[in-house]
């Protein structure tokens, strides 16, 4: 009962801090807050506790944050794009990291982690930014925001695989980099492709 109460709890303040105006903090940074908020030291079935320490909490909620970027953004380009490998990069996109969020979502919810329910307000406003183009000018602004989005994904995954405590953690990151950095070398081949 008390594992009931403790989940709706985080529920209804999850809810309250994403329904908040503007001028409050964006999706991650709430999911920030709230994993800083809770105990390290206490068991987290009993208490509520979080299972990771600050950093590895926001590594996931870091990673979260890009993987769901990465599916709307996907699915944005397989409604605007008009070149074909953007169009099948995009699908790719929405395949893969839809597997590595809904894979990251079951470790964040057994080590009592809370994640973002949304795209943080940088990602919105590339979102916003891309969603005002159109035709070849939507493919290229995605290609670069798909070479710039897994560059920072790929060291994001690096170094939590190189200095992340946390082993289910690290073990995630460890797979998911060499997944990451086949999207780099794939994005970084149709820019050159479409830049000629």
């Amino acid at each position: 009962m008390k594992k009931l109460i403790y989940v709706v709890a985080v529920s209804i303040s999850a809810f309250t801090f994403q329904s908040c105006g503007s001028g409050q903090k964006d999706a991650k940074e709430s999911a920030d807050s709230l994993n800083m908020a809770k105990d390290t030291t206490t068991n987290v079935a009993e208490t509520g506790g979080i299972a990771v320490d600050d950093a590895d909490a926001k590594f996931a909620t870091q990673a979260a944050v890009g993987g769901m970027a990465e599916v709307e953004l996907g699915k944005l380009a397989l409604e605007k794009g008009t070149n074909q490998q953007v169009k099948d990069f995009a699908s790719m996109m929405v395949k893969d990291h839809g597997t590595a969020n809904t894979e990251l979502m079951a470790i964040a919810a057994q080590k009592n982690i809370t994640l973002p329910s949304t795209v943080d307000d940088e990602h919105k406003k590339t979102m916003e930014d891309l969603g005002k183009k159109t035709g070849a000018d939507f493919d290229k602004a995605y290609v670069d925001a798909m070479i710039s989005g897994h560059k920072s994904t790929l060291k994001l995954m690096e170094d939590e695989s190189k200095d992340g405590k946390d082993a289910e953690l690290k073990t995630f990151a460890t797979k998911t980099a060499p997944v990451v950095q086949s999207h780099l070398v794939m994005i970084n081949k149709i820019s050159d492709s479409i830049n000629k």
